[in-house]
C-alpha cells in the first residue's frame, strides 16, 4: 500500500498566524455544516455525510454553482446564518486564522429578494453580528465583511446590496465586492453602486479576471476603484497591467486551488503566481470556496511555497501581506503581524 508523505512545511504552516482575505460565506460551508442544515430542512440534500461528501466531488463549474445553489438553499432563517457562519469561524480557527474578511451575499438570503424562503436584512445582519462577537469571544478569531454582489443577477441585486449595506451598517461590514460569473457582466454598470459604496467609507474588492481577460481587472480598477482585485489571473496576460499593479501596490487575492477547479488555469504548474511575484505585485493567498474546492488555506499556503520555492521565512512574509493587506483595525493588524513574527514553528 503506498502512502503519501507529508508535505516538509505542513506542520510550520499548521501553527503559523493566518490572515484570510477571500472566502464566501455560504462556499465554505463543509459537509458537516451541510449535514447539519439539511438536519434543518429535511429532503433538500442528503443528511448521511458520505453521500454529501459525493456531492461535494468537484466534477466542473456547472456542478460548483449547483453545490453552492444547494447550500443556499438550505439557509433559511437566521438561525441558520448564526449557525454556518459561527461553524466557518472555528473551521478558520482550527488554521490559526486570527482575521478574516468573509464574503457574504445578503441578496440571496434576505427578503423580498428571496420570495417565501428569505429572512428580513435586519435579522440576517443581526445573525451574523452574533456569530461573530461569539467566535471572537469563543475562538478567538476576529471577523469582518464584505458585501458582495452576484453579478449575475444584474444592477436590480446592486441596488439591494448596497441599500442592504447602508440601512444595516454595522462596524465589520468594511468592503463592498462584485462576484458571481464574470462573462457577460461588464464591471462598468456597477460603477455608481461602488462609488456610494466607497463615500459611505467601504473598500472595493471586486472579483475580476478570474475568467475573463485583463480588460476585466481595468475596469475594477477604472470604473469601480478596486483597492484589492479578487483572483486576477488573467492579468499575467497583460504586462502593463502587472506593472500598473506594482505601482500602485493593489494586491491581488490568489486562490490557486480554485482556479485550477474553475479551469481558470490549467494546472498548478501553470498558475501564474510566480509571474506576479516577480513582477512586484502584492499578492496575498487565500482558500476561496474551500470545501468546495477540496482545499483549506492551509493547503493553498503549501501550494503557493512550492511555487514560489517559499522557506519558513518566505511563508511568515506571504502571512504578513495578508495581514497588511487587510481592512483590519489597528490593534488587530499589530497584534497578528507581532504573532507572526514571534512564531517559530
Amino acid at each position: 500500500m503506498s502512502t503519501t508523505a507529508p508535505h516538509p512545511l505542513a506542520s510550520f504552516v499548521a501553527g503559523l498566524p493566518k490572515a484570510e482575505l477571500h472566502v464566501h460565506h455560504v462556499g465554505s460551508a463543509s459537509p458537516e455544516i451541510v449535514a447539519g442544515l439539511a438536519a434543518r430542512h429535511p429532503g433538500t440534500v442528503p443528511t448521511d455525510l458520505d453521500e454529501l461528501r459525493r456531492f461535494f466531488e468537484f466534477r466542473d463549474f456547472a456542478h460548483f454553482i449547483d453545490v453552492y445553489l444547494a447550500v443556499v438553499a438550505l439557509v433559511r432563517t437566521p438561525e441558520d446564518v448564526r449557525f454556518l457562519t459561527y461553524e466557518v469561524a472555528r473551521g478558520l480557527a482550527a488554521q490559526q486564522v486570527r482575521y478574516a474578511e468573509l464574503t457574504c451575499t445578503p441578496y440571496t438570503s434576505v427578503l423580498p429578494y428571496r420570495p417565501g424562503e428569505g429572512m428580513s436584512a435586519q435579522a440576517y445582519t443581526e445573525a451574523i453580528e452574533d456569530a461573530r462577537v461569539a467566535a471572537e469571544r469563543d475562538l478567538g478569531v476576529v471577523l469582518r465583511w464584505i458585501y458582495d454582489v452576484p453579478g449575475e443577477a444584474g444592477v436590480r441585486a446592486a441596488d439591494a446590496t448596497l441599500a442592504i449595506a447602508m440601512d444595516h451598517r454595522t462596524e465589520a461590514l468594511v468592503g463592498f465586492g462584485l462576484g458571481g460569473p464574470e462573462i457577460g457582466v461588464p464591471r462598468p454598470q456597477f460603477a455608481r453602486h461602488f462609488a456610494q459604496a466607497r463615500s459611505e467609507g467601504l473598500r472595493s474588492v471586486p472579483h475580476a479576471g478570474e475568467t475573463t481577460g485583463p480588460e476585466t481587472i481595468w475596469h475594477a480598477l477604472r470604473d469601480l476603484g478596486a483597492e484589492r482585485i479578487g483572483h486576477g489571473t488573467s492579468a499575467a496576460q497583460d504586462p502593463a497591467l502587472l506593472e500598473h499593479l506594482a505601482l500602485t501596490g493593489v494586491p491581488l487575492e490568489v486562490c490557486p486551488s480554485s482556479n485550477v477547479a474553475t479551469r481558470a488555469v490549467p494546472d498548478l504548474a501553470s498558475h501564474p503566481l510566480r509571474q506576479f511575484v516577480e513582477a512586484g505585485v502584492r499578492v496575498t493567498i487565500n482558500s476561496d470556496d474551500p470545501p468546495m474546492f477540496n482545499t483549506t488555506l492551509n493547503q493553498e499556503y503549501l501550494v503557493a511555497a512550492d511555487l514560489l520555492g517559499l522557506d519558513r521565512e518566505g511563508l511568515r512574509e506571504l502571512a504578513r501581506e495578508g495581514v497588511r493587506a487587510s481592512f483590519a483595525p489597528d490593534d488587530v493588524r499589530a497584534r497578528v503581524l507581532a504573532e507572526i513574527d514571534a512564531y517559530e514553528g
